[in-house]
Order: C-alpha cells, then structure tokens, then sequence
C-alpha cells in the first residue's frame, strides 16, 4: 500500500533548483510591499536588526523542520503527516497548510492583479504629470472597480496554472531559475538609482542607523511576525517543496542559503525605496500605500522616471509570480496525490476553485465592499483567517511535531542524508525546535489575536 504513494515523482533537479524556487515562494509582495513600509513605521534600522535576528533564530529552523518532514515521507502537506504519524491527528497541519493556501491565493492573486494594472500604466507613462491626489484617486477607482480589477486576477491565476501545470522540474524549477535572477537584477538597477537620487544618504541612515529608542514591544512583535511568516512556513509550502529534494541535498545548507537570499532581498527592497523616499521629502511610514500611490509619485518627479517605473512593477508583478506558484503547488500537490488526479486536472481544479473565491476577495474593495459578515470584508477574512489563526498555528504545530513526535534521531538522520554530511548543530535546532520557536511565535499568535479582535 506504501508504494502506490509514489510511483514516479517528479524534482528538482539540484540545490540550484531548490533554492530558486524557495526563494521565489519567500520572496513576494511581503518583502517588497509590506517589508519596506512596516521598517517604515517601526524605526527603520533597529526594527532590521530584529527582523535578522529572528530570521535567523526562528525562521530558518522552522523552514528546516518542514523541508525534513516534506522530504522523510515524500508526500504533499497532508500526506506527509498522514505517513509520518498514521492514524494520529497531525495529518490536521496539512488540512490547515491547505486551507491556507486556498485562502491565502485567494486574496493574494487580488493584489497581484494590480501588480500586473500598475506594470500595465507604467508602461503607458500614466504616472507621469499626476499629483500625489491624482495619483491617489487614480487608485481608489481602480481597486474598488469591478472589471479591470477581476480581468487582471484572473489572468494572474491563469499565468501561475501554466507555470504549475508543467510539472516541478519543467515548471516551477524552470520558471523560477529564470526569474529569480531577473528580480534580484531588477532590484539591484532599481536600488543603484535610489541610493544616487540628491538627499538619499537621509534614507540610508534611516535604514542602517538603528535608534532603539524608536523601538516598543509592539515593534518587537512585528519584526518576529515579520521574519516567521515572510519565508512561507506554516502553511505547507516548504514542506510540499521539500518533498521535491533529492536525499543528496544538504538541507541545513540549503534552509540557511533560502533564509539569507530571502532576508537579502528584503533589505535590497528597503535600499531601493527608503533613498527616494527621502530624496523627495515622503513619510516613511506611509503604510501599504507606499508601492501604489507613494511611488508613482516619486517615479514621475525623478530623472528617468518611466523606465524605472516599469522595472519596479516589473519585478513586483515577477515577485508575487513566484509566490503564487508556490501557493498553488501546496493544492495540486495534495489533489494529485491523494485524489489521484492527473496533474493538468487538478492544476484546472484548484486555479478555478481559487479564482472563484478570489473574485469574492476582489470585489471587497467594490460593489461588495458593504458585504461585512461580523464585521469584516471577503478579503479581510481570507486575510485575518490565514494569517493570524492558521499560519502561525500551523508554524507552531510543525515545530512541535518535529521536535517531540519525529524526535532527534530521525530528524538528525534527515538532515543529515542518512548520515551524509555531518550536522553539528542539532541539539540547537531540536532546542529551537522544542522550546522557542512555539513559545516566540504563540506570543506573536496571542498579540495579533488580541490586537485584531
């Protein structure tokens, strides 16, 4: 019965491989969009201290954990602990990683519509002459409409079931080697003109100064919110693509090497805003306005304006492509597998089934914005339920699962390939594993239930 799991399974074809795409998942709108503008509101350089060092402390061993798990049974999300742990109820991590991603999908590929609008005005020079007001309202009665908005989420939702459709190595392995390195490209040529811009060294001692006396409790909390959540963990992805690692592949090597591309990109993203934002006398605290109102300002004050307006939106719209591949692989995967379903099938099924719901998300900011069922809006809910119950929640439970159920005989024996390479640090990782990684990201659960109920 054990074998009909997995017959021929496809994936990647080496660490390269790997990283491109883990690094795609991790990277998205939440380093480029929320990234530069929750350090904004929370004292620049000391809140990017922080945000390292529970990157390093808390996400990468989690991201460990789930790259283990996902590579010990081979299987999706939820075959994964259906075999690790038969007849036991953690095969309920992977119904929340899959919930999840339904969710989360559905009210992602809204805001990657508008990555694909902006890229499409951008390319039109419509920023250009527009004031600050203009600029905004230009915004409002787009996201609050109803065609534009849905036409542009679907064909995101088409672009990501083509990638995922062909399959790890040939779709997702291929894609993303590809446009990983066009990204990083792009954030450099866009980060090289912000930093030469006339006032942005004010920016870069913004960025890289810290003042700890900007810093509350509150800062701490996003910063840990920040660094567990950006690198996709606790909802089945990692686990999902870990599944897709050959046995010859260092993990521990591969987990640090997805954790500081992931967090490099993210500082690359704060030194690609904060110096125009300074240069032009902006708030940096702006909010999430920043990328689609804030910016379009500065790039129709700035000298060359149009070509790097259509490069950011660019590199946004190619950010949040690999993210909602990754997103989407989490649904296939279980729906190929443990339906048995072709994998053109179930790509068809869960785009759609995500693109329904998503159409609700879209139209939150429009014709069904007074729909507020307890207080809420369709895409407020996607959000809230994804991000503040089943995300940490499910982060929590697979460090737990790891670290008391697997034990540190058989995670030892995964991270280091049967003995392969030589792993010195699992006792750390098991600490983290047990102890500080629930305990940081409970407190993180708790706060953010509180602060949003």
């Amino acid at each position: 019965m054990a074998k009909m799991n997995n017959p021929v399974r496809d994936s990647f074809s080496g660490r390269l491989g790997i990283i491109a795409a883990a690094v795609g998942s991790a990277v998205g709108l939440g380093n480029i969009w929320r990234f530069p503008y929750v350090t904004g509101e929370n004292g620049g350089g000391a809140f990017l201290l922080m945000y390292l060092l529970f990157v390093i402390a808390i996400g990468m061993p989690v991201m460990l954990a789930e790259f283990s798990v996902g590579r010990r049974a081979q299987r999706n999300a939820l075959g994964s602990f259906k075999k690790l742990a038969p007849g036991k109820p953690w095969y309920l991590i992977g119904v929340m990683g899959i919930v999840a991603s339904f969710l989360i999908l559905a009210f992602y590929s809204t805001i990657a519509g508008w990555t694909l609008e902006y890229l499409f005005q951008a390319a039109g020079n419509s920023f250009a002459g527009k004031s600050s007001a203009e600029l905004s309202a230009s915004f409002d009665q787009f996201h609050t409409g109803t065609f534009r908005p849905l036409i542009w989420q679907i064909a995101f939702m088409v672009l990501t079931a083509l990638i995922i459709s062909s399959g790890v190595k040939r779709g997702i392995e291929k894609y993303t080697k590809i446009l990983m390195p066009v990204l990083l490209l792009l954030i450099l040529i866009v980060s090289i003109r912000s930093v030469t811009l006339p006032g942005a060294g004010e920016g870069l001692r913004f960025l890289f100064r810290p003042d700890f006396s900007a810093v509350g409790w509150n800062s701490v909390l996003v910063a840990l919110g920040q660094a567990a959540f950006s690198l996709s963990i606790g909802m089945g992805t990692m686990i999902t693509y870990g599944s897709y690692i050959r046995k010859e592949t260092n993990l521990p090597v591969t987990a640090f090497q997805v954790s500081v591309a992931d967090t490099i990109i993210a500082m690359l993203s704060g030194l690609m805003i904060f110096p125009a934002v300074f240069a032009y006398s902006i708030d940096p605290a702006a909010g999430p306005g920043l990328v689609f109102v804030v910016l379009p300002n500065i790039f129709s004050m700035m000298p060359g304006g149009y070509i790097f307006s259509v490069i950011f939106f660019m590199l946004l719209s190619i950010a949040a492509l690999t993210s909602t591949v990754s997103i989407l692989e989490v649904v296939v995967a279980y729906l190929s597998e443990e339906l048995n379903m072709a994998r053109r099938t179930a790509t068809i099924l869960g785009a759609a089934s995500i693109g329904v719901l998503g159409i609700f998300a879209t139209l939150s900011f429009g014709m069904l914005d007074d729909v507020t069922p307890f207080g809420r809006t369709f895409f407020e809910w996607f959000d809230y339920i994804s991000a503040n119950l089943l995300l940490p929640l499910g982060a929590i439970l697979i460090a737990l699962f790891v670290g008391w159920f697997m034990g540190r005989k058989v995670f030892n024996d995964e991270i280091s390939s049967g003995g392969m390479f030589r792993v010195r640090v699992t006792g750390l990782f098991m600490f983290v594993l047990k102890f500080l990684a629930p305990l940081a990201i409970a407190i993180v659960f708790i706060y953010q239930l509180i602060g949003s109920s």
